[in-house]
């Protein structure tokens, strides 16, 4: 299957016209086929931009060897750093909501293969501060921060009006509450 035909196939699944649930949405609000279409659109560019940005996270760990919560507790170390404030590991363990021992074994890791550096706490003897390295930062600042700053200036480049709009757009998006389905008569035990 070519590129074309994939596409259209990923615009099927999110146009609601062909979608039950959905369809009947469409003539309650009176939506022209070009309203449609636009939304369509939208979704489309919002799914490819959510692969894409998995696509670039994923290149950023492979190239530094990092798991997920390793690159994000390295994000999160080195801004705070940049604030002028030690980070701890139960701020790591607050960030990434895991457990102390996970962090503990995180930071073990991190420290074996040169990230991240545990030194004494600046102003209390009984903890320990942890920093990253500066070959880390670099190759962090390098890979994660130039992808960051190429999405940063698409941002820079809409006018203020369009930032507003995508923001109230994506945060309506990430405002909706998860639904909790029920179990489906299969799995009741139940024939369908």
């Amino acid at each position: 299957m070519g590129q074309r035909a994939a596409d259209a196939d990923a615009r099927a699944l999110i146009d609601p016209r062909r979608l039950d649930a959905s369809a009947r949405l469409v003539g309650e609000r009176g939506l022209s086929d070009r309203e449609v279409e636009e939304i369509v659109d939208l979704f489309q560019a919002l799914r490819r931009w959510h692969r894409t940005s998995e696509a670039h996270s994923e290149a950023s760990r492979r190239y530094m060897r990092l798991g997920e919560n390793d690159m994000r507790a390295i994000r999160f170390m080195m801004a705070v750093a940049r604030e002028g404030r030690p980070v701890t590991s139960t701020m790591i363990a607050q960030h990434l909501g895991i457990s102390g021992p996970s962090v503990t074994k995180m930071l073990d890791r991190l420290e074996r293969a040169g990230h991240v550096r545990r030194e004494p706490h600046p102003t209390d003897r009984r903890a320990l501060s942890v920093r990253v390295t500066d070959a880390t930062r670099a190759t962090a600042t390098a890979t994660v921060g130039r992808d960051h700053t190429r999405r940063f200036e698409i941002a820079a480049t809409m006018s203020s009006d369009e930032r507003r709009a995508a923001t109230r757009f994506l945060s309506a998006l990430a405002d909706l509450p998860v639904m909790e389905h029920p179990p489906l008569e299969a799995d009741a035990g139940l024939e369908p």
